[in-house]
């Protein structure tokens, strides 16, 4: 093996037209793509290839200078970038991933969110649903005797409403997870089918599979949660269009001696974005950026995705957002 595919660092070699000559392994990581896909290919026509990047190749052309970027959202995650200058008019870009650190930043987000989240559900078991028990016997009194009446129609108003709390606070106890493989595609697509059920024509949905993709254990009820969750919030952020993608991620912070491969599964949408103010707070319980939002959905889902070994993010983009779930892969038909 070359000591260029022996390099961490992922690199790219491109022609004086920018197509990419060669990659490394670690590019095919850095670019979401496998090489036969990539050479040949015009790397300002990839997906995920971010426009201060293609701004920078554009300068280098121009005035012969290397350039370092920072912190360059790239489809594989976050890398800073060098370009340097070889002959014949050919560009190296060398990445080097930073995700490392974002995930080690995340999980530890991971932490205070679940210890919230437990202390969350703790108070509600103990001082809302005993009291809602109280309130729903007094409305079903209050019921029988009125009857027909007005206010009988109120005290059924106020049964309707407890059982709305009621299943609010019974969505805080997850059932034990079931630990069998399952296809991440398969759940996937449930939730955009119903997301097209739910909405028709109105949002186009985008699929980018890899159908490489292998099982995962774990709950299909629950991740098929997760997708449904994301899905609906992008469609009731004004989305015109959403993008369901999957790819294999490795060498992640999740993994304790760096071992092992994530499933990705990133949802993307160009609608209104999360206001700057609640992207911090984003997967905390009680947070949302609707009125009419109960700010538990992305709490849950980050839960759900804890109780598999993996991890939810949010990243903001120039239009929309994307949400993305990283689960471990199954190895070899094991745990």
């Amino acid at each position: 093996m070359s000591l260029f595919e022996e390099m961490d660092t992922a690199v790219v070699e491109l022609d004086v037209n920018d197509c990419i000559l060669r990659v490394n392994g670690a590019a095919e990581q850095c670019l979401s793509a496998n090489r036969d896909r990539l050479n040949g290919q015009t790397i300002e026509n990839l997906w995920g290839v971010p426009d201060a990047l293609r701004l920078a190749l554009a300068d280098t052309r121009v005035d012969l200078r290397p350039r370092r970027l920072h912190e360059c959202q790239m489809a594989g995650g976050f890398y800073d970038c060098h370009i340097g200058i070889l002959e014949a008019g050919h560009l190296l870009l060398e990445f080097h991933s930073i995700g490392w650190n974002r995930q080690q930043q995340q999980l530890q987000q991971l932490e205070v969110q679940t210890g919230l989240l437990n202390l969350l559900r703790r108070n509600l078991g103990h001082e809302i649903r005993n009291p809602l028990g109280g309130i729903r016997g007094a409305a079903q009194m209050l019921a029988a005797e009125l009857e027909e009446q007005e206010l009988g129609t109120l005290a059924q108003l106020i049964i309707r409403e407890v059982d709305r709390v009621e299943e609010l606070i019974q969505s805080f106890w997850q059932p034990e997870m079931k630990r069998e493989p399952l296809d991440v595609h398969r759940s996937l697509e449930e939730a955009l089918q119903l997301l097209e059920t739910e909405h028709g024509s109105k949002v186009g949905v985008v699929r980018d599979y890899d159908p490489s993709i292998p099982e995962v254990n774990g709950d299909a009820s629950a991740i098929r949660q997760v997708f449904v969750n994301l899905a609906r919030n992008a469609a009731q952020s004004g989305a015109k269009t959403i993008t369901a993608r999957t790819r294999v991620e490795h060498d992640s912070a999740l993994f304790e001696h760096h071992q092992g491969y994530l499933i990705r599964v990133d949802i993307e949408d160009d609608g209104d974005g999360v206001p700057e103010r609640l992207r911090p707070l984003l997967f905390l319980p009680m947070v949302t950026g609707r009125r009419d939002g109960t700010g538990l959905g992305l709490a849950l889902a980050q839960q759900i995705a804890a109780d598999h070994g993996g991890l939810m993010s949010y990243d903001a983009l120039e239009h929309g957002s994307r949400f993305t779930l990283r689960i471990p892969a199954r190895e070899n038909g094991h745990d």
